[in-house]
């Protein structure tokens, strides 16, 4: 888990209180067929399947700390999210990619958050 699913909000963390975050906030939701395990091990395979970094490296937007327009990269998510840096530099935050409650397939997200996000963004360094 340090290793594929990484807290970079806090990379001096050991990971737990983000972990446990992310089965409180959104793995609940598919308890009725996944364990606290399950879920964990689909979303993993899920994030294999998908390749998103590899998909964003590919249309030429990478970690390096540039700035990219925010359409480049809607075109290969549903959802992203922004926060803004010690700099005022809005920065990629977050990418949002719904699955359905068997963590099995990608569906379309039925809610997106307000991602805040200027037409450029910040890809950090990670």
């Amino acid at each position: 888990m340090q290793r594929s699913w990484p807290t970079l909000a806090c990379p001096s963390g050991d990971g737990s209180s983000f972990w446990s975050h992310e089965w409180v906030k959104h793995g609940t939701c598919s308890e009725s067929v996944l364990n606290q395990h399950g879920y964990f091990k689909s979303a993993l395979d899920l994030k294999e399947k998908l390749r998103l970094l590899q998909i964003l490296q590919g249309a030429g937007i990478n970690p390096d700390g540039g700035f990219y327009n925010l359409s480049s990269i809607r075109g290969y998510t549903p959802g992203i999210e922004c926060n803004v840096d010690t700099s005022g530099n809005s920065q990629l935050y977050q990418i949002y990619i719904c699955v359905d409650t068997s963590g099995t397939d990608f569906i379309e997200c039925p809610v997106l958050p307000n991602g805040k996000c200027s037409s450029r963004v910040e890809f950090p360094y990670f």
